[in-house]
């Protein structure tokens, strides 16, 4: 989860108390989030550095470390932080977001070419008017668009946020695509005039920015950004323009995000706009812009509008455990930010409208909300229920008891992956598919997954191999399923529990497989007969191409194969890299129930 570094004095000054670092973390643990870590700045530097620790002095700024949900891109930075825990503590209320009441005729405009649909096909703006920084302002608000590119952006491959001085340009604005040679301006920070393609190159060596040039590098076309008087306003994801850079002077900022995601355009435009009106001449009023694509579409951005979502006061009941009144419940929803509206519903139950700010965009389903209400309400504070007894299934059951006896005889256990590679599940221990047997994965992630294992020799085998420096013997088992092709399931296969052991050492040891076989079929109660008897079990000579002929039986019981056993076959061992002889039984333990 991201972890957000705030200084501690100006977080107590914004919430209007101090706290002790006791009641700060009781406070961050009420509201689902964590105190991470007490540090300074220097501490961090000094980390950075591999320098030796040092006692702080008295004048560094304490720093605290907060870990917040990886969803509420609100609490990224200061002030989005410090206004939820003063709306949580009843210090403020919720805060109303509205758009400036200017006709459309005035609005800014941002013209988008059909050429972005090749790269970066949205944009959506802002304008914050009015706007005070000081130097803790200013680095809140280039730090909220660092952690929003690490975070929903995608290390802006989805979204990428330029912010720019109003006064410095003039709209209307383009956002285009063009040819790489084309474009020209001087960028952020530096003196010299580049080309777009030249900017590639000389970002290459740029330790910030040469993670971002793969997203348009390769690209025929640029994306860029425009102003009435063709000044650049920045080469996203890349760059904004010097030209247009905000100061700790700016008092009117326009904010763009360029995307191939336009709900996430949308989320990042909201969570800048809503974290830093707070500073506007007009408190959390926004000045909206509308953008006109070629074909003749456009809407306004960005939309402030308030989600309305219906809950039943049963189904968070039911979810969170606790019956509370609806007026009680609305009021915990309040502190969560999200205004709660109680009503009684047609069939007579109790319901909420939902009225979820564009600073939520966490909130998409009821359970979200009740999730809420159960921070709100507090975790600790939910009775605790001892619900009745779970038996364990017969099958998981009967298999821990034959994992206690195969380890009591000696042998460890392995736990392996159920997917392998087809080569191992056929090639790599002589056997061929015929197609009726193993099931293909249609679109594998890697070539090691591509089949699920129709026994478990493979994997054990593998495990032997990795290992094969390991002192001798080597005696490991595994009780695991094997996935088989069945057409009597709706979902045309089955699992079958098995059982594998296999002794590796300087001897075969094909006589102490033997006795764990015969150890296995004692414990579960099957007693060993003549062949033809279906009473118990017996074994047969067998002709299995995974063991070495005239040294494999097949495990007979009630008139079914239900196993096999031997010595495994040279070639199967160098497939694997084993150089010492091995000997392997497996058997099918859901035959016995």
């Amino acid at each position: 989860m991201p972890t957000v570094s705030v200084g501690r004095d100006r977080l107590f000054k914004a919430l209007g108390r101090t706290y002790t670092e006791e009641e700060f973390d009781d406070l961050c643990f009420k509201f689902g989030i964590e105190l991470d870590d007490v540090t300074t700045e220097k501490a961090i530097l000094r980390k950075e550095k591999h320098l030796d620790e040092e006692k702080p002095s008295e004048d560094e700024e304490v720093i605290y470390k907060i870990e917040v949900p990886a969803n509420r891109y609100d609490l990224l930075c200061l002030e989005g932080l410090a206004q939820a825990l003063r709306i949580f503590e009843g210090l403020d209320p919720i805060p109303t977001y509205s758009l400036a009441n200017i006709g459309q005729e005035s609005m800014l405009k941002m013209h988008v070419k059909s050429e972005t649909s090749k790269i970066r096909p949205y944009v959506v703006c802002a304008v914050l008017r009015g706007v005070t920084f000081d130097e803790a302002r200013y680095n809140s608000f280039i730090d909220l668009q660092d952690r929003l590119h690490q975070n929903i952006c995608r290390r802006r491959t989805l979204v990428a946020i330029g912010t720019h001085d109003l006064d410095t340009i003039e709209g209307p604005f383009t956002y285009e695509a063009l040819p790489p040679p084309e474009i020209n301006f001087i960028p952020l920070k530096q003196t010299k005039n580049f080309r777009a393609d030249e900017l590639m190159q000389f970002y290459k060596s740029d330790m910030k920015l040469k993670k971002f040039l793969h997203i348009i590098e390769n690209s025929p076309v640029f994306p860029v950004i425009y102003d009435r008087s063709r000044t650049v306003l920045s080469l996203p994801p890349i760059i904004n323009g010097a030209h247009s850079a905000i100061s700790l002077k700016t008092k009117n900022v326009f904010i763009e995000c360029t995307a191939t995601d336009l709900t996430k355009a949308n989320i990042v435009l909201n969570t800048m706009v809503t974290m830093f009106s707070v500073y506007c001449e007009r408190k959390f009023e926004v000045e909206p812009v509308e953008v006109i694509y070629d074909d003749g579409k456009s809407y306004i951005s960005p939309d402030l509008s308030l989600y309305q979502m219906m809950v039943n006061l049963s189904y968070i009941s039911s979810t969170i455990g606790v019956s509370l009144p609806a007026h009680e419940v609305a009021r915990s929803l309040n502190k969560m930010q999200l205004h709660a509206k109680h009503s009684v519903l047609e069939n007579n139950e109790t319901g909420f409208t939902i009225s979820v700010p564009p600073t939520r965009s966490d909130i998409l389903h009821p359970i979200d909300v009740a999730e809420d209400f159960g921070i709100s309400y507090g975790y600790n504070e939910i009775p605790k229920k001892k619900f009745p007894s779970v038996k364990p299934q017969i099958l998981n059951q009967f298999t821990d008891l034959i994992k206690e006896e195969i380890a009591m005889a000696g042998y460890t256990e392995v736990l392996l992956f159920i997917l392998c590679s087809y080569k191992e599940n056929f090639t790599m221990l002589n056997r061929k598919d015929d197609k009726s047997t193993a099931v293909i994965n249609g679109n594998p992630r890697t070539a090691e997954f591509e089949v699920s294992r129709t026994s478990l020799m493979n994997g054990i085998l593998k495990s032997i191999g990795h290992n094969k420096d390991h002192p001798k013997p080597i005696k490991i088992f595994e009780v695991g399923d094997v996935v088989l092709l069945d057409e009597t399931k709706d979902v045309g296969a089955s699992n079958r529990r098995h059982l594998a052991a296999v002794y590796c050492g300087v001897t075969s040891g094909f006589e102490l497989i033997h006795g764990l076989v015969d150890r296995v079929m004692e414990v579960t109660g099957n007693p060993f007969v003549s062949p033809g008897d279906k009473t118990g079990y017996y074994i047969l000579s067998s002709n299995e191409p995974e063991f070495l002929p005239g040294r494999q039986a097949s495990i007979i019981y009630k008139g079914k194969q239900v196993g096999t056993f031997g010595i495994v076959h040279p070639q199967v061992l160098d497939n694997f890299g084993i150089p010492d002889p091995c000997s392997y039984m497996e058997v099918d333990i859901e035959s016995f129930l």
